[in-house]
């Protein structure tokens, strides 16, 4: 089993990756299903980007009803579902702070994706992984205004490094270089796991 965390700092643009990603993996044949887990209060559930897609209004609003702030409850509600989850993939996406609550939601977690729009600003998540013995699987510079995205080859340390454009609510991700080679790079981690659920 896999479970892995989005993070990075706030506004990185972890919640579109997300559903691009979850978009990818469902494109590739074999590949497991990524059951996804909202550790955060924010009100962008998994439902969001498909709804900001089709009714930005009704996104909005359901946004603001269902924003919420941190809790004992919430915290140890997430963390069950991480630690309970017995499905072949999991993604877990989380808030932009490295917070007590954020590692104990994690504490069950594999494997790391980190992205950010100032890479500089990565070494607080290293950390954040490394206490939580989380393996890093990607390190992906968030750059708004870019053109295109840059997939480095991949190297001996099994880190999926580059650059995703542009990322934007309500825009079809899944197509993206950078989220089809995460998505490969997850699928291919997947598939040479020899645990048994």
């Amino acid at each position: 089993m896999k479970k892995i965390v989005l993070a990075g700092p706030p506004h990185s643009g972890k919640s579109c990756l997300r559903e691009g990603l979850k978009q990818a993996l469902r494109a590739i044949p074999g590949a497991p299903y990524p059951y996804v887990i909202t550790a955060c209060p924010d009100g962008e559930g998994s439902w969001f980007q498909e709804t900001v897609t089709k009714d930005p209004e009704l996104a909005r609003q359901c946004k603001a009803a269902y924003k919420g702030k941190f809790t004992p409850e919430f915290v140890r509600r997430v963390a069950d579902s991480v630690s309970k989850c017995g499905l072949p993939l999991t993604l877990v996406d989380i808030g932009g702070i490295p917070s007590p609550e954020n590692a104990t939601m994690c504490a069950s977690a594999t494997h790391i994706v980190l992205l950010a729009g100032d890479m500089s600003r990565l070494e607080e998540w290293r950390a954040f992984a490394a206490r939580l013995g989380l393996v890093i699987i990607a390190e992906i510079h968030s750059a708004y205004e870019a053109k295109e995205d840059i997939v480095e080859p991949l190297n001996g340390s099994g880190v999926l490094k580059g650059q995703v454009h542009a990322l934007e609510r309500g825009v079809p991700l899944a197509d993206r270089p950078m989220v089809r080679a995460l998505a490969n790079h997850i699928a291919g981690l997947c598939s040479s796991s020899t645990e048994v659920p």
